[in-house]
């Protein structure tokens, strides 16, 4: 069969050369190479849609099932009897409840972070002067962190605050007082050298304390920041920020961090409400 055809084709194509000029026979062979590339494109656009089509149909079989699934279990309720039309109230009345309570806990937070956003760029602002290897100020989990370098701070392996730095600490407690519904976690910091000397401080766990207080009692005594607010602690070595296996990492490792951050108070009172009571009061800063 297809020899006939292609015999066909042949004195279809002998014929014409004879009837028309060699330009028309070229043109129409051109025209007829596009009509069969042409249908061989439509064939394999036809063979996409009939594998999109066949894709829709799994689709629509899964839905179908998830629909009857769906039914079924509605048919099992409307089929108990009125105690359990009241559960089902219930149990909406407990969704509405507990979806008011999730848009109090989001809105609480948006308000939290537009808060440490303006706190943040106040610091900033604040410290524009400084050396950013020194002072770093970033918002991270909720909180605004301070992140203050050991060498504007203190001696090699010493506590003691330089008076270089009270320049520094002075912009930061301005900022802490004037966001006083805030609290305050102060973090030492060390790399992970053990101290030479066996007196006071004994380890990097004594040193990373006695500087955090340090700067406590800095805030506490220099710049009138409340101490109810402050809390100070030492993480020794096991906090770091980078590798300690060069000089510029075990730098960046010997920090100490001034954390501002909510109440924790005023969040365990949103956390604490049960859904569908009214929203507790939650301080706010007019800052």
């Amino acid at each position: 069969m297809k020899l006939i055809k292609i015999f066909a084709i042949s004195a279809m194509a002998v014929s014409l050369t004879s009837c028309v000029s060699k330009k028309q026979y070229d043109a129409l062979n051109l025209n007829y190479k596009t009509c069969l590339d042409n249908a061989a494109e439509n064939q394999r656009q036809i063979q996409d849609l009939k594998a999109q089509n066949a894709g829709l149909d799994s689709q629509n079989k899964l839905l179908n099932s998830q629909n009857e699934a769906l039914k079924s279990s509605l048919d099992a309720c409307l089929a108990n009897n009125g105690r359990s039309s009241t559960n089902i109230d219930k149990l909406v009345g407990e969704i509405n409840a507990s979806n008011k309570y999730i848009k109090q806990l989001i809105s609480a937070n948006s308000r939290n972070d537009s808060l440490n956003l303006a706190l943040s760029n106040k610091l900033k602002r604040s410290l524009d002067n400084i050396d950013d290897s020194d002072v770093q100020v970033k918002v991270l989990k909720g909180v605004v962190m301070i992140s203050l370098s050991d060498k504007m701070l203190y001696k090699t392996g010493d506590w003691n605050i330089q008076p270089s730095a009270m320049e520094v600490l002075g912009k930061v407690a301005k900022v802490i007082n004037d966001y006083d519904k805030y609290s305050v976690l102060i973090e030492g910091n060390t790399d992970n050298v053990p101290l030479k000397s066996s007196a006071t401080p004994t380890d990097n766990w004594d040193l990373s304390a006695l500087r955090a207080t340090s700067v406590a009692r800095i805030l506490q005594n220099q710049f009138g920041v409340d101490p109810s607010r402050i809390t100070a602690g030492g993480r020794s070595e096991y906090n770091p920020k980078t590798t300690n296996m060069s000089i510029s990492g075990r730098a960046e490792n010997r920090r100490t961090e001034i954390i501002i951050m909510p109440k924790l108070d005023e969040f365990m009172k949103l956390m604490n409400i049960a859904p569908g009571q009214n929203k507790p009061a939650v301080s706010s800063n007019n800052n």
